[in-house]
């Protein structure tokens, strides 16, 4: 014991001499292992804990709470908690030992061994030693600390002293600033406000919560702490609540800042009132019902912004469930009083004037009640729908009645919502607010449609109609039906854009009772579906007949229309690109090539609304659609010799290909797999009747070799469906070849028309075909230049996943960064090989692997950036500029943000090279840059910017519309982004030549340069 007592004397000896860490941690590990205890410390501290020398006193109490803050619990017994409450509670006397002492009891209040006895003497020591207002925040921070281990431990105890300990911790906490602090206030006072009996207390604990409200905090950049200015609204909103105690005190506060405060604290205010209404109670909101709701439709009628007008709406509606969340649901109009009765008699007075601005704000506190209570609901309706219904039918309204429904279709999209929100039973129609005024509301809005300025507004009526449950019968959706039939039919012969509203009203009632559709609508749009393509002159029958594709891709979603689409339209699609003997070939077949183009193009936008739907039909089309595509195109190419068909078109085959894609995309991989057996056999083998059934016979005297180099190029372009087929298979699925690497150097050198591995392929690709079809410059650079291409997709399909030989192929091209015949499109590569495509997705069952952009990225960025900054070779200088902006317009901005500072030098030369693409990329980038948390980084370089863009929004200079709009749009950033001092200088300049694009012969660049005026004149 004397050897342990030794010990640690000396380690509490060389502490105090040089406060190292290491002596706290060893009396930690000694008290840990029994080779001391808590108690030898405190003897070891004797001289030092009694010393008349301050200094000497605090580092002796600092070192015992560093070491009791350190100590395994199970190693202070009872005794041991009771002396040390006791010393620390003297030690709070001394006004040089309270730092120390303060950190004791934060560490002691936690241990198992301090029990509620020692409670009331820590209290007491706090509230009469500790002078909160001469203490840092971190000490502070100690203080409520130790409060709220002492609630949170010993709750009860704190509860009986209840007045003795209220009283003296609001004068504690009273002036308290610091956010850390407050949000450990915050909790504390919660539990007060619920718990304890705070009768007395009232107004002082009113006092000290409110005085905070509202938070006006805003953290400092790179605050340590993490502490939101949401953080201490949430908390104190919590405290606010706590108590219906704090109603008749906080009503006043919330309406003087709600009347002069900025919109943040309206937003604030309002969000505070909307939680604490219901715990205030019903009988308070009754008895300020007047001033809150006088106060309320200020910010409703007369918004500071949409944002505090929606706050407002909000705040209006939980005020309004708190008055009459007491009656009953079958309450009836006569017992609604007060608030809901004055506020709806004051709206609808307003609604006298439809037209004028007041009433949209009127119409949406109307449907705010109506996601109230039931009984507030069904009066408002009661209210509201004949009202208007009235109005709308005076004959002095006419001019008015296009408004008069647009009032109404938000009363019923507000009725139909309210049904969810109030728990109506819907069961019978009967149930819903709007059923005892259907029918009128039917009969106006049906004489609605017949007038075009009311159309808009009928339909959106009824399309709240039909999409609220039970209340339309299905005879009535089939008058809907027949209606909005005969508006598609009159608005076929105008020249106008499709009636959206209509067709998504179709829709809407597609999903009820999808046969009227079937029945009356399909019918209806299929009969003014020409049957053969509009002249090439013929501008209003062509747009006739795009309208109505767009009306049928937008309706024909559901299994059942979309089957009969695919079935007419394809075979619409037979009958023009194959027609009969009878029928002459035009000689102009441009129009039928784009009349079948945008039939195609219908089915596939169709099939794609469907995939994002989750459309479980799209698989089986692989039986049917496929099989007829591949038909129709075998079969024009099989006889292209004989009759030029315009099924041989590559526009036509490309976006059939796309549809197959996509089918064969959503298929199961086990029917791939069949597929993909059928579709070779057809390819490789002929064999195309597995792949092509359909309405035309092929031909058995000419066979199908699209990958035969000595084939018409009518049959070689249909590879474009195979490998529209090929692209979205599951990984799993095996190609159906002998040699795969055989079979991918074939695939490449068909496609340059003049290898389960495929690791010889790509060492083939290296050795053989890069030296051979790229690197050999006494090649012609046609056929270099196209040889690049298949580089790039196979360099791009390595570095998705991971391969290891993918930066080989990324490495080489730098070699040609000398060579004048393919440097620039060897350089505009890098941007191709990285960038998100169509072909490589996970959609299409690809192995993407993560980060394989930012790994290309890392890598490869620097080693650009240093060629594009090396002057020693100017040539290699201009393709390092040239791949730098095809990189970085390719990649996300996080990828090369961090690099801003060492581009924009770079990229501002980039906007004089002679591509007009490249200069478009490199302005679109800075516009991506424009959005950053630092844009800043602009401003050196804005005088040489400015120059730039103005040159290019100039006609004379920049021919290229893109780049001129891009260029604009920049120039219109620039006040947001640049320093004032900077920018103000070049005002007049800029403002002068924007007048030139003023004249602009495009009217997107005069829009855009009209923009960027306004802004840079501001």
């Amino acid at each position: 014991m004397t050897s342990a007592s030794d010990s640690t004397e000396r380690l509490v000896r060389t502490w105090m001499a040089s406060e190292r860490e290491e002596e706290i941690a060893q009396a930690v590990s000694e008290i840990s292992n029994g080779s001391t205890s808590l108690l030898n410390v405190v003897k070891a501290l004797g001289e030092y804990l009694t010393s008349e020398e301050d200094a000497l006193r605090t580092k002796g109490v600092e070192f015992l709470s560093a070491v009791l803050g350190r100590c395994p619990p199970e190693k202070l017994n009872r005794q041991a908690a009771r002396v040390l409450t006791s010393f620390y509670c003297s030690k709070l006397e001394d006004s040089e030992t309270v730092v120390p002492a303060l950190k004791g009891l934060v560490s002691l209040t936690k241990m198992p061994s301090s029990t509620s006895e020692d409670v009331p003497s820590i209290l007491d020591a706090i509230f009469t030693h500790v002078k909160m207002k001469g203490l840092v925040q971190s000490v502070r921070f100690f203080v409520f600390t130790i409060i709220d281990t002492l609630m949170a431990r010993h709750r009860q105890v704190i509860k009986d002293m209840n007045d003795s300990f209220l009283g003296r911790y609001i004068a504690l906490v009273d002036g308290e600033k610091d956010p850390r602090n407050l949000l450990v206030a915050f909790a504390i006072d919660r539990v007060l406000l619920i718990e304890f009996d705070i009768n007395n207390f009232i107004e002082s604990l009113f006092n000290i919560t409110f005085c905070y409200f509202p938070i006006t905090f805003r953290p400092p950049p790179n605050d340590p702490y993490g502490i939101t200015t949401d953080d201490l609204r949430q908390a104190l909103r919590k405290c606010l609540n706590s108590t219906p105690a704090f109603g008749p005190l906080a009503v006043p506060v919330f309406l003087e800042k709600l009347a002069a405060g900025s919109p943040t604290t309206k937003r604030d205010t309002l969000e505070s009132m909307s939680v604490c209404f219901p715990v205030y109670g019903s009988a308070l909101a009754r008895s300020h019902a007047r001033k809150l709701w006088n106060s309320l439709k200020l910010e409703i009628f007369q918004p500071t912004d949409p944002i505090t007008e929606e706050f407002a709406l909000k705040t209006t509606q939980d005020l309004v469930k708190t008055i009459y969340t007491s009656q009953t649901a079958d309450g009836t109009d006569s017992n609604i009083e007060g608030l809901a009765r004055d506020a709806c008699e004051e709206c609808i007075a307003i609604l006298r004037e439809p037209e004028k601005s007041q009433a949209k704000p009127a119409i949406k506190i109307l449907c705010a009640f109506m996601s109230t209570t039931p009984s507030v609901s069904r009066y408002t309706v009661a209210q509201t729908a004949p009202y208007l219904v009235k109005l709308y039918a005076h004959p002095d309204n006419v001019a008015a009645r296009p408004s008069i429904l647009l009032l109404l279709s938000d009363l019923i999209a507000a009725a139909r919502n309210s049904m969810a929100s109030n728990k109506v039973d819907d069961s019978d129609p009967l149930d819903t607010p709007l059923s005892p005024y259907k029918d009128e509301i039917l009969s106006i809005v049906s004489s609605a449609l017949k007038v075009s300025s009311s159309r808009d507004p009928a339909l959106a009526c009824l399309l709240g109609l039909v999409s609220t449950e039970k209340l339309v019968s299905d005879e009535e959706l089939g008058f809907i039906v027949h209606s909005v039939d005969e508006i598609l039919l009159e608005e076929s012969d105008e020249a106008g854009e499709t009636n959206v509203p209509a067709l998504q009203l179709l829709v809407t009632i597609s999903q009820k009772a999808v046969h009227h559709i079937k029945e009356q609508t399909l019918p209806l749009l299929f009969s003014m579906l020409p049957e053969d393509a509009p002249a090439r002159d013929a501008a209003l029958d062509r747009a006739r007949a795009w309208r109505i594709l767009s009306a049928l891709n937008t309706v024909c979603r559901p299994l059942e229309l979309f089957e009969t689409l695919v079935i007419r339209l394809t075979t619409r699609l037979d009958l023009l690109c194959v027609p009969s003997e009878t029928v002459p070939l035009p000689a102009d077949r441009e129009p039928r090539v784009a009349y079948a183009h945008s039939i195609l193009i219908t089915l596939h936008q169709t099939l794609l609304s469907k995939v994002d739907d989750g459309h479980a039909d799209v698989a089986k089309y692989i039986e049917s659609l496929v099989p007829r595509l591949f038909n129709l195109f075998i079969y024009s190419a099989l006889v292209s010799n004989e009759v030029n068909l315009i099924a041989t078109d590559t526009r036509l085959i490309t976006v059939a290909g796309q549809i197959i894609g996509t089918v064969v995309q959503n298929t199961a991989a086990q029917r791939q797999d069949t597929f993909i057996q059928a579709l070779f056999a057809a390819y490789i083998d002929g064999d195309i009747n597995r792949i092509a059934e359909g309405y035309h016979k092929l031909p058995t005297t000419s066979s199908f070799s699209p990958l035969n180099d000595l084939s018409p190029l009518q049959q070689r372009n249909l590879v474009i469906l195979m490998a529209s087929a090929v692209v979205p298979l599951h990984k799993e699925i095996q190609l159906p070849v002998s040699d795969l690497s055989v079979f991918l150097g074939n695939i490449l050198t068909w496609s340059l028309a003049e290898l389960h591995h495929a690791s010889f392929f790509i060492e083939n690709m290296l050795h053989e075909f890069w030296p051979r079809h790229i690197a050999d410059r006494s090649a012609s650079a046609e056929s270099r230049n196209r040889a690049i291409r298949p580089w790039v997709w196979i360099s791009k399909a390595l570095l998705v996943c991971n391969h290891a030989q993918a930066s080989q192929f990324a490495d080489v091209i730098f070699l040609l960064f000398d060579d004048e015949d393919i440097k620039w499109n060897a350089a505009k590569s890098f941007g191709d090989i990285v960038r998100t495509d169509t072909i490589l997705t996970k959609q299409n069952h690809a192995s993407i692997k993560m980060l394989y952009a930012q790994r290309f990225v890392g890598r490869t960025l620097p080693r650009i950036i240093d060629g594009a900054k090396d002057p020693s070779e100017p040539g290699k200088q201009l393709s390092y500029l040239v791949a730098l902006t095809s990189l970085i317009s390719s990649i996300p901005k996080a990828l090369y943000f961090h690099e801003m500072a060492t581009l924009i030098p770079l990229l501002v030369r980039g906007l004089d090279l002679p591509d007009h693409d490249i200069r478009c990329q490199v302005i679109d980038t800075f516009l991506a840059v424009s959005e950053g948390d630092s844009p800043d980084i602009v401003s050196d370089h804005a005088p040489s910017l400015i120059t730039t863009m103005l040159k290019n929004s100039s006609v004379e200079n920049m021919p290229s519309v893109k780049v001129r709009v891009s260029a604009l749009r920049y120039l219109g950033v620039l006040p947001n982004i640049v320093r004032y001092d900077v920018l103000h200088p070049l005002k007049a300049t800029v403002i002068k030549q924007l007048a030139v694009s003023l004249d602009d012969p495009k009217r997107a660049v005069r829009k855009e340069a009209v923009d960027a005026r306004f802004k840079c004149s501001g």
